[in-house]
């Protein structure tokens, strides 16, 4: 049960981020301030959204699954959510958020990746 309320997260995630990458993108392009912390964001979500969607879809051939999606999602939306609040605000979500969230991001892409090894238990 939790693995299938994981993996529908994961997917409901990919949609949010998706389109908060496509929100961020149409801003930066028509925001009169500097665009770059705009298209920042977007670009890790418009990456990070077609990768959740990936998990999704292979969710039980990919081990740890649920966790790299996890630290994804939570990686994603700190660093995005931190750039977008710069923009907005002209401070951050927290002191350290977006290196935290760029580093959640690349633990979720280790995982994927060392996730290839060894052999994916039915409780995974």
């Amino acid at each position: 049960m939790a693995g299938s309320i994981a993996r529908s997260a994961t997917l409901f995630f990919a949609g949010i981020i998706g389109v908060a990458g496509v929100a961020s993108a149409a801003l930066a392009s028509h925001a009169s301030a500097d665009p770059r912390l705009l298209g920042g964001a977007s670009a890790m979500c418009l990456a990070h959204a077609p990768a959740l969607i990936a998990l999704y879809a292979a969710w039980p051939t990919v081990r740890r699954a649920a966790f790299a999606a996890a630290l994804l999602v939570v990686g994603t939306l700190l660093f995005a959510g931190d750039l977008a609040m710069r923009h907005a605000a002209g401070h951050g979500l927290f002191p350290m958020s977006a290196p935290t969230g760029g580093m959640l991001m690349m633990a979720g892409w280790l995982t994927v990746a060392f996730g290839a090894f060894g052999r994916r238990t039915m409780t995974e």
